[in-house]
């Protein structure tokens, strides 16, 4: 099977894409993944690389060349289910899959209420009855394509993010704290997120001026960056938010870290982390952060109230609402038996619930029940009578 994707850098639908290579079952499917760039710093973390990865580059959005290189990378590789993981990868993967003959494709919707131009609009109407269902990360993606876009309801099967609770788990965070001269019992609010209008940096900024008044020596650590296949506007974005917060004041209390490869340890330096997102699907963030054992406080969109059930978890706000979040910060911040209490029941209900197992075990349910659906298509086919 081929998960196809556009890039492989430090975004969370591309760690998802290896997360599901990696613990797919091998007796049953024989896992490659092509990304669209060669931007691929998260290929490190692919078991068997060198085997698994091919990268096809795309010169624009619509190649040609690049659905042919495509349909011959499927034709050749004998692949019998195409996942088409990326919003920029979807129109070549189907197109391509059509080309080569591939029995099973899957599409993605990464996101509750993910930004579409008309002409993107217009090949996805036109491409709809040439994948077979859509695998949402939550209830609100699948919403979206049934009510908005009008597909049936058994076209569009959830399946949550996972995480990998032996990679991100409870530590000290010592180590984090030392290189970033932060004090072992200072305070410290952490957001992790691509630099993306829609995280809403701005709110996390306003937030920690809040809880500044009430813990002078708290530290705020911001993880991401802008994404280097994202147009030129992320990167503006990504310094007007360090304008703001030389304006704020906040410089000195403030740490840019950008993409890290030890984001356990980014996890484990934080008390607290905060998503102030307006939209999401399931935020691999939130997940990572209650598999270390650190509550979060996160804005009520997409499915978050449901990774979040309830306060002895976490806390869910209102998008927007800054004096909220830093009051739900602040009471963690104070209890420091509180804040041990959430930590260790938000990790055990993840443990159970979203673990990379049981997201692997879930997708590749999706993946045979619809070549199990072609099979039985084509056998009546055959047993069907032809006409005189």
């Amino acid at each position: 099977m081929l998960v196809l994707i556009g890039n492989l850098e430090h975004g969370g639908s591309q760690r998802q894409a290896v997360e599901l290579a990696n613990h797919l079952d091998e007796s049953r499917f024989t896992v490659t993944v092509c990304s669209l760039s060669d931007n691929v710093p998260l290929a490190a973390g692919l078991r068997r690389k060198d085997e698994r990865l091919v990268v096809v580059p795309r010169q624009r959005r619509l190649c040609p060349r690049t659905v042919w290189r495509l349909a011959r990378l499927m034709r050749k590789r004998n692949i019998g289910v195409v996942h088409d993981f990326h919003s920029s990868a979807e129109i070549l993967g189907r197109v391509a899959a059509r080309m080569a003959g591939v029995p099973a494709v899957v599409a993605s919707e990464r996101s509750c209420d993910g930004e579409r131009t008309k002409f993107q609009n217009l090949c996805h109407h036109l491409t709809q009855s040439w994948f077979d269902v859509i695998i949402a990360n939550s209830e609100s993606g699948k919403r979206l394509h049934v009510e908005r876009l009008g597909l049936p309801a058994d076209r569009v099967r959830v399946v949550r993010n996972g995480v990998d609770s032996s990679k991100f788990r409870p530590s000290k965070g010592l180590r984090v704290r030392r290189e970033l001269r932060i004090p072992a019992h200072a305070p410290v609010m952490g957001m992790v997120a691509a630099f993306q209008r829609h995280k809403r940096h701005e709110d996390f900024f306003r937030i920690a001026r809040l809880v500044r008044h009430r813990f002078p020596g708290a530290r705020f650590l911001c993880a991401g960056e802008p994404l280097r296949e994202q147009p030129r506007k992320r990167d503006d974005y990504h310094m007007e938010i360090r304008e703001m917060v030389h304006a704020e004041g906040l410089a000195g209390h403030c740490l840019f870290l950008g993409a890290r490869d030890d984001m356990p340890d980014v996890y484990a330096a934080c008390d607290v982390t905060v998503l102030t997102s307006s939209r999401e699907g399931t935020p691999n963030a939130l997940l990572e952060s209650m598999a270390c054992g650190v509550p979060a406080v996160v804005t009520d969109v997409s499915d978050n109230a449901h990774l979040v059930p309830g306060s002895d978890v976490g806390y869910i706000v209102a998008v927007g609402d800054v004096e909220e979040t830093a009051h739900r910060v602040c009471e963690l911040l104070a209890d420091s038996d509180r804040r041990k209490d959430r930590g260790r029941i938000a990790r055990d209900w993840v443990v159970r619930e979203f673990s990379t197992a049981g997201l692997a075990r879930r997708t590749e349910a999706v993946y045979l029940d619809v070549l199990r659906a072609k099979e039985a298509a084509r056998t009546a086919r055959r047993r069907s009578p032809v006409a005189d």
